[in-house]
């Protein structure tokens, strides 16, 4: 089939590329030139793994193409994908612009019938918004070509996209038209070879799907992170309450791992967007409000811990920070812990030396030469002459570092673990005082 995909963002890129790697014809198309530019090189404007060779590889087939040309797009695909960003409003709410402005471009240009799926993460009620954004630029040109409109909503993770998008936990298509399914079971026949993984429901249903998913995965952390306040309290474990939560099925140990706040492009975003569209409904909905004010405490939650333990007075102090992605295995700093607590350090006047290993860059390019904040090749570098580690993203070379190396780089051995990596008992014993989260006073050696 051909297909065109607009946006090569993260979701639009992974995508078109496993579109392709099925054998489907892709065109991308993306206005920013130098994108489009590097990505005929081989450069890929996102860390995801093993997604720079399926690129690479398809783009040499000629089953993708990278191009500015809208209207070569447009002409090219008999189903068009909408994969731009909804940037979050000044109100939270999702900002529809460029969704509605490549809806625009479509009608601009189409030469027959197209079929426009939502692949943007967008609220209830989008996808009449682009239909009518489509008619009213036909009806411009006095054209009285007919469209479709469909809601499929992508469910990819971040670090495990490919998988994601080639084994598919489900595929949901918004439509009420059986001639529009067939066409989008044919596309996606492929994922579905083992076992049928097509969820077909009407247009609003799907969209609400995609922001119900993150929003209860976003439910799921920050209950965890609540009970984690609450078990310090209490003198409690949240590790072991974790497991002994986990075992039951209807619960299961998918997303109940206490830490220092959830981040990334979705789950913040996401929550803010259904908050405000349910106000727009005049509904209060009280439990994502929730869910959003505990999230927000507990990213300053390293930052209080630290603060505990040196006082109040951090001026002079050099912290280490390990991990700056919002999550391991992505180089997206979107939303990320490390940077509300990068910011509240050297706000204090402390110093910053931070190590991730693969949003060095990212974080050149948030940071600059930012007084204060020192970026350094390796987690070793990172430490040498600071006061304390912090750790803000679990990436697995810092599950078991050199804790005789570590001890002695810090002038006084304190770890404040933001992902609960290590054992309190063994940091204990070696010297540390440790703070977790959610590991209770009778394990925490630091002062709470």
């Amino acid at each position: 089939m051909k297909v065109t995909v607009f946006g090569i963002g993260y979701v639009g890129l992974v995508q078109a590329t496993i579109f392709a790697e099925l054998g489907h014809d892709v065109v991308c198309v993306d206005v920013d030139e130098a994108k489009i530019s590097n990505l005929k090189q081989g450069i890929i404007p996102i860390y995801e793994p093993g997604l720079t060779p399926l690129v690479e590889k398809n783009y040499a087939a000629g089953r993708l193409h990278f191009t500015t040309d809208a209207k070569e797009g447009v002409e090219h695909g008999q189903v068009q994908f909408i994969a731009v960003g909804t940037p979050p409003d000044e109100d939270g709410s999702a900002d529809l612009k460029y969704v509605l402005a490549v809806a625009k471009t479509i009608a601009t240009y189409m030469p027959e019938h197209r079929i426009v799926v939502d692949k943007s993460t967008v609220p209830v009620g989008t996808a009449d918004k682009v239909a009518a954004q489509l008619q009213a630029t036909l009806d411009e040109k006095g054209s009285d070509l007919k469209f479709d409109v469909v809601s499929n909503p992508e469910f990819l993770k971040e670090g495990s996209a490919i998988e994601d998008c080639m084994k598919p936990d489900r595929i949901v298509i918004g439509t009420d038209n059986p001639e529009v399914e067939a066409v989008m079971r044919e596309l996606y026949d492929p994922f579905s070879r083992s076992r049928n993984r097509m969820i077909v429901m009407d247009i609003r249903s799907a969209e609400l799907t995609k922001y119900a998913a993150n929003c209860m995965l976003a439910t799921k952390i920050s209950f965890m992170n609540e009970l984690s306040n609450l078990a310090e309290l209490l003198g409690a474990d949240i590790e072991k309450v974790r497991v002994g939560i986990g075992s039951d099925s209807r619960i299961g140990y998918s997303f109940i791992y206490p830490g220092a706040g959830y981040g990334g492009s979705c789950f913040p975003k996401d929550v803010q967007a259904l908050v405000r569209t349910a106000h727009g409904v005049d509904y209060q909905p009280r439990l994502l409000e929730a869910v959003e004010a505990v999230n927000y405490d507990q990213k300053t939650k390293l930052f209080r811990n630290i603060q505990k333990h040196f006082g109040h007075d951090l001026q002079g102090k050099t912290i280490a920070v390990w991990g700056l992605s919002f999550k391991p295995n992505t180089d997206d700093m979107r939303e990320a812990t490390s940077r509300v607590l990068i910011e509240a350090l050297l706000e204090a006047g402390a110093k910053v030396q931070a190590f991730d290993p693969e949003a060095m860059n990212e974080a050149q390019r948030i940071y600059g030469n930012r007084c204060g904040l020192m970026l350094t090749g390796t987690k070793e570098a990172a430490l040498q002459g600071a006061d304390a580690l912090a750790i803000c993203t679990e990436w697995k070379e810092f599950y078991a570092p050199d804790f005789e190396l570590v001890k002695a780089c810090l002038s006084t051995p304190a770890i404040f673990d933001g992902r609960n990596l290590y054992d309190p008992i063994r940091m204990k014993e070696q010297g540390f005082a440790y703070y977790g989260i959610g590991r209770g006073e009778s394990v925490n050696t630091g002062e709470l």
